[in-house]
């Protein structure tokens, strides 16, 4: 099963602030546990929102919207990708995370498996595939 922990952006991280030495470190050393157990398949912070956007899809227009965007309780700071067995573990590896304050929300990633059999989930495995081939 892979889970995204998901990084919730608070004003620090919004501003522009970047981590201090020890949270780096701890950071490094739990990374480092994640890989060490084989469980992280990825995992990044995220620029501040004032140097994104956003696309909104109405029919057939695409507007683009700069950011920053407004409320950072809604944003996401950065994330990792894992891979368990539960979703007991998921919580368990993001319970690790040393933060003193902040917020990391855990949500389970649709597996393809998870759809019935069709002839779009077979073109999405097509997909797949072609992507562990350029990977490797």
């Amino acid at each position: 099963m892979r889970f995204m922990m998901i990084v919730k952006a608070s004003k620090e991280s919004e501003a522009g602030v970047m981590p201090d030495e020890k949270i780096l470190a701890d950071m490094a050393k739990y990374n480092e546990e994640l890989v060490k157990a084989g469980v992280m398949l990825d995992g990044s912070g995220l620029h501040p929102s004032s140097k994104g956007a956003r696309v909104r899809y109405a029919g057939d227009k695409r507007t683009v919207v700069d950011g920053p965007f407004a409320e950072s309780k809604e944003l996401i700071a950065g994330y990792w990708l894992i891979q368990v067995k539960s979703r007991d573990e998921a919580l368990a590896w993001a319970r690790r995370v040393p933060f003193q304050v902040g917020e990391v929300e855990v949500r389970q990633l649709f597996e393809l498996e998870d759809f019935a059999p069709s002839e779009a989930i077979e073109h999405h495995r097509e997909i797949e595939r072609e992507l562990a081939k350029q990977k490797s």
